[in-house]
Parts: structure tokens; C-alpha cells; sequence
């Protein structure tokens, strides 16, 4: 795969906030954006379902997820890669 191709799927890093279901983790995803009017920057989150085939990511885990084909109702994305372990408790 060329450096073109990879730069068309979307990446994002979020934390692992559900590990609950098979296969299947729950990505929050924060980001910060400025307000139009007040000029306050604001934290925005969204959550994503991400495909984990090995089930390998656990809650607190900080992962990126790419952009993928639709693999159910709710799931585009698929966990590629740990980028920090929890910390444990």
C-alpha cells in the first residue's frame, strides 16, 4: 500500500471507554474546537464502535482506529494499533 492510499482513510486516537461486547470496543474521541461567538475553546466528543478481532484493547487503553467498510450497523472503524496501556489500578 502507498503512502496515497493510506492518507484516504481517516485516523483517530481515542480512549477505550466500553470492552463489554465481542469484538467490538467503544472509542471516545475528544477534540477541541473554539466557539464562534464567545472565543472559549470548547472539548467536543464523539464515540465510535471500533472492529477489535483479537479482543487485545481493555478499558483506559488509549488507541488509534481507522476509517473501514461498514462491518455491522454501527461499527466503520477498525482498532489498528495501542498507542498507551493503562495505567493499572
Amino acid at each position: 500500500m502507498t503512502d496515497v492510499q493510506k492518507s484516504l482513510k481517516r485516523t483517530l486516537i481515542g480512549k477505550v471507554v466500553s470492552d463489554k461486547r465481542e469484538k467490538t470496543v467503544t472509542v471516545l474521541v475528544e477534540r477541541r474546537v473554539k466557539h464562534p461567538i464567545y472565543d472559549k475553546i470548547m472539548i467536543k466528543s464523539s464515540k465510535y464502535h471500533a472492529h477489535d478481532e483479537q479482543g487485545e484493547y481493555h478499558l483506559g487503553d488509549l488507541i488509534e482506529i481507522t476509517e473501514s467498510r461498514p462491518i455491522s450497523k454501527s461499527k466503520n472503524w477498525i482498532a489498528t494499533r495501542l498507542v498507551e496501556k493503562a495505567a493499572a489500578v
